[in-house]
């Protein structure tokens, strides 16, 4: 995996849209911006310049973060914030780190640990391990063996797996997108832990 720091990030490839925004673009941005932003995130400014795209990408996400979804916040924001990690997509993880990280329950050693793709989860709870090692399977085969499936279906149904599938899949489209296109770095999000 490649981290990027800000110091070192080159300038975005496709620049975020910047207001005045058209009638359509203020709209779709209002809708899909959550309320507690502080603004219009960078990604979905990107995102815009594909409002097709954009306008479609709400109730996948939507039902990915929503209370619709079968996983507990804790575990759907481990899987995201491990796939962010390793994609080396640090724009995603700050954000999620940020506006998802406490409620979810993670310390900064959890952090850490979920950024550091040798950390083999040291530190966290087995189920969290769990979780990060399909995380690392799916990233490192786009598969997962057999042995590891058995012990995630003692923990989570069919559908919550298949979930959990979906989701990881979601989120490394997105470290794409965020890599790919230089997504400048949101000045309020988390960066990277510090490697000792």
């Amino acid at each position: 995996m490649t981290q990027m720091t800000n110091a070192t990030a080159a300038l975005p490839r496709i620049a975020p849209l910047e207001p005045p925004y058209t009638p359509e673009q203020d709209a779709l941005l209002k809708k899909i911006t959550p309320p507690a932003a502080p603004h219009v995130l960078a990604l979905f400014r990107v995102l815009a310049v594909n409002p097709r795209l954009l306008e479609r990408m709400p109730s996948w996400g939507g039902y990915l973060l929503g209370s619709s979804a079968s996983l507990s916040l804790r575990d759907r924001e481990l899987v995201i914030n491990r796939v962010c990690a390793r994609c080396g997509a640090e724009y995603e993880w700050g954000v999620h780190v940020s506006a998802f990280g406490r409620a979810a329950g993670f310390s900064d050693a959890d952090n850490a640990a979920i950024a550091d793709p040798a950390s083999g989860g040291r530190g966290l709870a087995p189920r969290d391990g769990l979780l990060l090692r399909l995380v690392d399977e799916l990233h490192d085969s786009s598969t997962v063996s057999d042995a590891l499936w058995q012990e995630l279906a003692a923990l989570w149904s069919a559908p919550q797996l298949v979930e959990l599938l979906m989701l990881a899949g979601w989120y490394h489209a997105i470290s794409y997108v965020c890599n790919a296109a230089r997504v400048p770095l949101e000045p309020w999000a988390a960066r990277w832990p510090a490697r000792e």
